[in-house]
């Protein structure tokens, strides 16, 4: 057992070396960016909402097709990867990075490993269910594409996004000060008084 979990440690220190690597050119920006998600000032979740606000509406009011965004976004994508490495260093100072940026860098590269092991493993139960309970499989996925689609029938797709991408934007931030846990802690407190209350109705 403990030899498993050595090899599954090195597998993740290496991944995680690897994506180092990959990602270096892009080390102050994702510093930058991982401040603004984790809330390091007050006023920076202000400038979340307020950014993805711009963005969306811009969207809305310039109205492009699907092919058009898609270009565009590919070509902004391609531009970032070229510009942001050669750019960042001379705007940031690459060289005056201190022990403690370097240390939160190696964590949020871990967390993204993390993160794609996660998905991968949720992806591989999904299709191990298929294959153990294909009943329960296409009677889940098929609800929840109907629920989704039903969602996306009664709000307007782009407000959706919104919405979605602005929550996603701000989850970092609200778990870091402990906000979702406050308020989940709450809706289980709520959730058990009422089922208490009810086994006392029932007696």
């Amino acid at each position: 057992m403990a030899e498993g979990d050595n090899k599954s440690a090195n597998l993740l220190a290496q991944e995680t070396s690897q994506l180092e690597e990959q990602l270096q050119g892009w080390g102050e920006v994702i510093l930058a960016g991982d401040q603004f998600l984790r809330w390091e000032k007050q006023w920076y979740p202000a400038v979340l909402v307020g950014a993805t606000s711009i963005l969306f509406m811009l969207v809305y009011f310039l109205d492009p097709s699907v092919l058009t965004g898609l270009s565009f976004t590919v070509m902004i994508l391609c531009l970032s990867d070229y510009l942001v490495p050669t750019l960042a260093p001379r705007v940031f100072g690459s060289n005056k990075w201190t022990t403690e940026q370097q240390q939160r860098f190696h964590e949020i590269c871990g967390n993204l490993v993390k993160t794609q092991r996660r998905v991968l493993g949720w992806w591989k139960r999904l299709f191990a269910l298929k294959e153990e309970k294909p009943k329960m499989y296409y009677l889940s996925v098929i609800s929840s594409l109907v629920a989704v689609a039903w969602i996306g029938q009664q709000v307007h797709n782009l407000f959706l996004t919104y919405l979605i991408v602005s929550f996603l934007l701000l989850l970092p931030g609200l778990n870091q000060h402990g906000i979702i846990t406050k308020y989940t802690g709450m809706v289980k407190r709520e959730v058990n008084k009422l089922l208490k209350q009810k086994e006392k109705k029932n007696e």
